[in-house]
């Protein structure tokens, strides 16, 4: 007998590409393989016209100007191109960054490269849900600010912010904005310019696209928002992003994009449903259960539990059928707990004990209710153990 799959849980790491973004990128590893900058032949052309393609498909998802969006090998790197090129095109002594002290560490980072340059950084501490209020970065600005950075979503515990007042606040003082939206992307509506954000990073494989493609929104009007670039060689991407354009992994981007922009938001309803049912049925049938991030203002797939007694890595591994994580996939490595639940007040011990469950488009309602039953047996068994 073929054993079961195990319930793939874990969409805020990464998602299964969609098959039909597959399909739509398989020419163009073969016969259409062309280097878009090859302007002097048919195989360039049409692989820039595949480029081209796919910029419109991604600024129509997030109502961008195509020119407006940059091509990158991730969202690690277009949120360093964000933050440290913002702030290094503004620098002056005593410039000031502001941020949140629960961004993804591809913000955090470079915001401490920034310290080692001569900036001051303020990192704020969220509210008790995980969310950084406009009137929280209002405070915290100076005379001094050239940027501010606050993530649209969260990638632990799913807390929406509230990005387009923190945008109007940022414009009232000609401060530049980004936002890392890349969990945010296709799973909440996201207007770049409705919102007013200056530069948002975005990511393929959150949004059942391939891996090693990212993209930058950079504002081109009102203001046209300059950065220094972080390579060079080559002039590509307005000259942001050097280097030969990923023709394959952008077309996937592009299919992506498309298919959230006409499916996402009935999808994003089913999946908060099941993301409720299995709450439902976890609390239902354990004690002890308390859920991290804002009750309403949230990714609709994401569950972030913590489960009293009973230590998180204890029950994944007596829970070997799932594929669920403790945090962020970029820090899994570290024996060090979540900064975010840290950060939210939550005790060493209760950051230990907290599962994230990241639901998704290829999420079904018996692999919900199969996960439910898993984590109840696995909780049981850890606990008996440990009294």
């Amino acid at each position: 007998m073929t054993p079961k799959r195990p319930i793939y849980l874990d969409y805020h790491a990464t998602t299964p590409v969609d098959p039909r973004v597959f399909e739509a990128m398989r020419p163009y590893f073969t016969e259409h393989f062309g280097n878009a900058a090859s302007a002097s032949h048919a195989f360039g052309w049409r692989a820039e016209a595949a480029v081209t393609a796919a910029r419109e498909a991604i600024a129509r998802l997030v109502g961008a100007n195509p020119r407006e969006i940059v091509f990158t090998s991730g969202a690690t790197e277009a949120d360093n191109l964000a933050v440290l090129g913002a702030a290094r095109a503004r620098q002056t002594p005593g410039a000031h960054v502001v941020t949140s002290a629960i961004e993804h560490p591809a913000v955090l980072d470079p915001c401490r490269r920034l310290e080692t340059e001569g900036f001051s950084v303020t990192y704020l501490p969220p509210d008790a849900h995980g969310l950084t209020s406009a009137a929280a970065v209002a405070e915290a600005l100076t005379q001094e600010t050239v940027l501010v950075s606050v993530m649209a979503a969260n990638n632990e515990i799913g807390t929406l912010n509230p990005v387009g007042e923190i945008a109007r606040v940022c414009k009232e003082r000609g401060i530049v904005f980004h936002t890392d939206a890349v969990q945010a992307l296709g799973k909440v509506p996201l207007d770049v310019h409705g919102l007013g954000l200056d530069l948002a990073s975005f990511s393929a494989h959150k949004l059942c696209g391939p891996k090693g493609v990212g993209a930058l929104f950079v504002r081109a009007v009102n203001p046209r928002v300059r950065l220094v670039p972080l390579l060079f060689g080559g002039g590509h991407e307005r000259g942001l992003r050097p280097g030969t354009l990923d023709v394959p992994g952008i077309v996937g981007f592009g299919a992506a994009a498309d298919l959230a922009r006409t499916e996402g938001e009935v999808e994003s309803r089913r999946v908060a449903g099941l993301r409720d049912r299995l709450w439902e049925r976890l609390r239902g049938r354990a004690d002890g259960l308390s859920r991290n991030g804002h009750p309403s203002l949230c990714l609709p797939g994401n569950l972030n539990v913590t489960i009293a007694g009973a230590p998180a890595d204890a029950v994944m591994s007596n829970a070997r059928d799932l594929a669920v994580s403790s945090g962020s996939a970029c820090t899994s490595a570290s024996a060090e707990p979540s900064h975010v639940l840290l950060a939210l007040g939550r005790t060493r011990a209760e950051a230990e004990a907290s599962i994230r469950f990241g639901l998704g488009r290829f999420t079904t309602e018996e692999e919900v209710d199969r996960a439910a039953d898993e984590i109840v047996r696995a909780v049981a068994k850890v606990r008996a153990e440990r009294k």
